[in-house]
């Protein structure tokens, strides 16, 4: 069974394993021993700490694969960005340049550096195992944070976004990068990105122009990619999108990708799941839906996804194994909710 749970300071070694995997362009997860330690203390505070949105508190999960015990997936959610440092993207916008008496009259999509999206809440650092990319894990590894978001409402921002992974080649080379960030940082891409996931942004602010940018100016190759994700992030969009995420017109300022975003209470996983108290039971009758399902603890959060017969009302009958597994006994809350929207 795969079971999603918070970090823990014991999955620091396989942490390291999974960002060695990720590669360049996965930023929140660079693979640095120290920056994984401070990744893991962070989110053990966030997880103990008092309800606090004028702090950033960094709420870690993985996926473990309860018959090996080993970590195979990494996602996160962040309470609020923009706080201690500024948060910074591309609003794609339009300038127009008419004269009446010439009979001109010409629009021209634009790139302005914004802070728009502070003080949202985030999520965020998303990787599943490559070896583990069926059975619907991705599903579940994301979804996860849904019904956590649920539960803890209140200890995030009511708008929330999704930075999506721009387009970038097999070298790690970004073509929008090239077409434009290369020009003000005099660095490779994979090194302006790695600053940025440790945390080292202030350079952005002393190097990238303040000026609108006219994107008829960049080249072909960078324009194509505004707004377009990476090949390996293309599931991960349209499962967003499923679940009520919407591209607004804002990117990220290395490579383009596409940062999407939603009220939390618009999310269709927040929207439809309902508690459920819970009784035992084995040799359950089988059932063709596939559910996401979790207990209602903080510290302690489990997560994973069973075909089950959810009832109108009254109690939700589980197995002994996914109670044990999700840490809950007779009587105990659950949360529930279709792993997949209606339409989907």
């Amino acid at each position: 069974m795969m079971i999603i749970r918070p970090l823990m300071a014991s999955d620091a070694d396989a942490l390291l394993n999974l960002a060695h995997k990720a590669g360049v362009g996965f930023t929140s997860l660079p693979a640095e021993p120290h920056y994984i330690s401070n990744k893991i203390a962070a989110s053990r505070a966030a997880f103990n700490a008092e309800v606090d949105l004028t702090a950033e508190q960094s709420y870690v999960f993985v996926m473990e694969d309860t018959h090996t015990n080993t970590v195979v997936g990494i996602c996160g959610i962040e309470s609020s960005i923009g706080l201690s440092s500024p948060w910074y993207s591309y609003r794609i916008g339009t300038l127009v340049h008419s004269s009446r008496e010439l009979k001109v009259h010409n629009s021209f999509p634009t790139l302005y550096l914004s802070n728009d999206q502070s003080a949202c809440a985030e999520v965020c650092t998303l990787f599943l195992d490559p070896h583990y990319r069926h059975s619907k894990n991705g599903q579940l590894l994301s979804k996860s944070r849904f019904l956590f978001l649920a539960e803890f409402a209140h200890r995030f921002e009511t708008k929330i976004i999704a930075e999506m992974r721009g387009v970038s080649d097999e070298n790690g080379q970004s073509p929008f990068w090239d077409g434009l960030g290369a020009h003000f940082f005099d660095m490779p891409f994979a090194d302006a990105d790695h600053l940025t996931g440790l945390g080292k942004k202030e350079f952005i602010a002393q190097l990238m122009p303040r000026h609108p940018l006219y994107i008829n100016l960049l080249p072909k190759t960078a324009r194509d990619v505004i707004g377009e994700v990476h090949n390996s992030t293309l599931p991960a969009r349209k499962m967003l999108e499923d679940e009520g995420f919407r591209y607004q017109g804002y990117v990220d300022i290395f490579d383009a990708g596409p940062t999407l975003e939603t009220q939390v209470k618009d999310i269709r996983a927040v929207r439809e799941s309902k508690n459920y108290t819970v009784q035992i039971k084995d040799n359950l009758p089988k059932s063709e839906t596939l559910y996401l399902i979790s207990n209602t603890l903080l510290g302690d959060y489990r997560c994973t996804m069973v075909y089950t017969n959810v009832p109108e009302s009254g109690p939700l009958w589980i197995s002994s194994e996914l109670a044990n597994n999700l840490h809950v006994t007779n009587l105990d809350t659950v949360r529930a909710v279709p792993l997949f929207s209606k339409r989907a």
